[in-house]
């Protein structure tokens, strides 16, 4: 327990070192009480000192204290897992952490959604059998939701200024022109509506693709495209990566009208190592976006969420 002690500019406490606990006037170190409020003098700014009960030295702030604000920094790091810590997480992308193994066997280029109770209670009722159609649709639409909006974070913005209604100039940012989503048909249209409820704009093309019976390999049946789409930056939406070879035929596909890889960002809601792992070897620029990386995926998903199941 920690109790807070204030004291003014003029007092000795801000200049010189701090005593132990058994030195100082305990009617001063009362739990749960405060020191008086001074009157008069430099008032406003104040020196905050943290006394523990079970501790017998005083911390200094940190700004007074090179070495304490070197050591506080050092600290937060390792607890925030961007230190060098053997338990630590590896960050990519814009606060995103994935697993130290994982991305050094996979690459930078996959990127997960920071996990929460939110996004794992979602991924709990996808993956339930029990759980209903609506429930299924609702929880798969908020987690779309989520992956897209951390998708649109992933494309260039660039400064702009606007007038506020009150005559004040606002600097902010904007979307560069020049995107648009591609869904691999038929599970990548369920993303379309979490696309469109952000960006109510902008273009969609499809693709769709079939394994052969015979050779259970993906075969391209149709492809629809904005026809400036080799302009463009790509959205690719397929919520599950199984085996990956979906995706890699639709990559293809998209290169062959004139698309660099280093512009396709993959929107997925699940994804195996082995999908992911298979895409990047194929196309090392290409950008994975994510909820979880878990060797079984929901591959009922799209049976499911379209009602064919």
């Amino acid at each position: 327990m920690a109790t807070e002690l204030q004291c003014p500019d003029s007092l000795p406490c801000q200049t010189q070192q701090v005593v132990s606990d058994s030195a100082l006037n305990p009617e001063l170190l009362r739990l749960d009480e405060h020191t008086p409020d001074y009157v008069g003098g430099s008032c406003a700014a104040m020196a905050k000192l943290t006394l523990r009960q079970e501790d017998t030295e005083c911390s200094v702030p940190a700004e007074r204290d090179p070495q304490a604000r070197s050591d506080a920094t050092l600290s937060s790091e390792n607890s925030s897992g961007t230190g060098d810590g053997s338990n630590s997480d590896t960050f990519v992308g814009d606060s995103l952490p994935v697993d130290t193994e994982l991305s050094w066997q996979i690459g930078p280029q996959l990127k997960l959604l920071p996990m929460n109770d939110q996004i794992r209670e979602l991924q709990t009722i996808i993956r339930d059998k029990t759980a209903s159609r609506g429930d299924f649709m609702f929880s798969a639409d908020r987690l779309i939701r989520l992956v897209v909006e951390e998708g649109l974070n992933q494309l260039p913005y660039k400064e702009c200024m606007v007038t506020t209604p009150t005559g004040y100039k606002y600097e902010g940012v904007k979307f560069e022109k020049g995107n648009c989503g591609v869904s691999i048909m038929r599970s990548g249209e369920a993303m379309e509506q979490g696309l469109r409820d952000c960006c109510r704009s902008i273009r969609i093309g499809k693709i769709l693709i079939q394994s052969d019976e015979e050779t259970q390999r993906a075969k391209v049946y149709y492809a629809k495209f904005p026809p400036d789409i080799y302009k463009r930056k790509v959205l690719l939406m397929y919520p599950i990566l199984s085996t990956g070879n979906t995706v890699i035929e639709a990559v293809k596909v998209l290169i062959e009208h004139g698309v660099q890889p280093n512009v396709i960002i993959l929107l997925s809601l699940f994804s195996t190592p082995h999908g992911a792992k298979s895409i990047i070897q194929e196309f090392p620029e290409i950008t994975i976006l994510t909820t979880e990386v878990h060797p079984v995926a929901p591959t009922h998903f799209g049976q499911k969420y379209f009602g064919t199941d």
